[in-house]
């Protein structure tokens, strides 16, 4: 795919919405911190869910650790994974007390070395949180990234390093969401519905769909 087809795309995605964000509920960095641990393996709807009455009652480290292990697993038991979320999430506040004053880190190895932080939570962060133009590689922003051919690659790394580098400088900030939309309502996985795409002339996929 060359440099004009990408503009392109990134402008109708601009057009379409010019100011994307994450669908997780969050008002500070460490509830989105939070919320984004909670995210792995489920959906962002049973996330807010699950928040929405949680950082009512506590959204700082220190509330949290207050509530102990079985107080947060009473607030997360809903979503996937809850019991080893609910360790991560504990252990990453007493880190942020002890090493950062309680505040989530601006910094990608100090955010990798939280539990339950991997790069792509991390990139989330740096992103969303701290308007860095990182680009977070889920399954979804993987899909569209190869299936579209605005990216392509074999691994999470790879494309997320095409997108950084191919992505103009103009779109990169809002590119994550932009492409992670694009592939949780249009660009789904079984059967893209190539019909309802606004992308769709300037997509490189071969077997489109015609579905709307």
């Amino acid at each position: 795919m060359n440099k004009t087809k990408r503009t392109d795309i990134f402008r109708r995605f601009r057009a379409q919405n010019p100011a994307p964000t994450t669908e997780l509920h969050y008002s500070t960095p460490f509830e989105l911190l939070v919320a984004v641990i909670l995210s792995a393996q489920a959906t962002d709807k049973s996330v807010n869910k699950a928040t929405a009455t949680l950082f009512k009652v506590a959204n700082t480290p220190a509330s949290i650790l207050k509530l102990g292990e079985n107080g947060l697993k009473g607030y997360i038991r809903t979503i996937g994974l809850y019991n080893s979320k609910a360790g991560n999430i504990l252990k990453t506040c007493q880190i942020l007390l002890e090493q950062h004053q309680g505040k989530v880190p601006v910094d990608r190895a100090a955010l990798e070395a939280l539990p339950g932080v991997g790069r792509k939570t991390a990139n989330v962060i740096l992103n969303t949180a701290f308007g860095q133009p990182t680009i977070a590689v889920d399954t979804h922003i993987f899909r569209v990234a190869n299936r579209t051919g605005i990216a392509p690659g074999k691994t999470v790394l790879e494309v997320e390093r095409k997108l950084l580098k191919y992505v103009p400088g103009e779109f990169r900030q809002d590119a994550h969401h932009w492409l992670i939309l694009h592939g949780r309502y249009t660009c789904v996985a079984r059967k893209p519905r190539c019909g309802s795409c606004i992308i769709e002339d300037l997509c490189e996929y071969p077997d489109k769909t015609g579905l709307e």
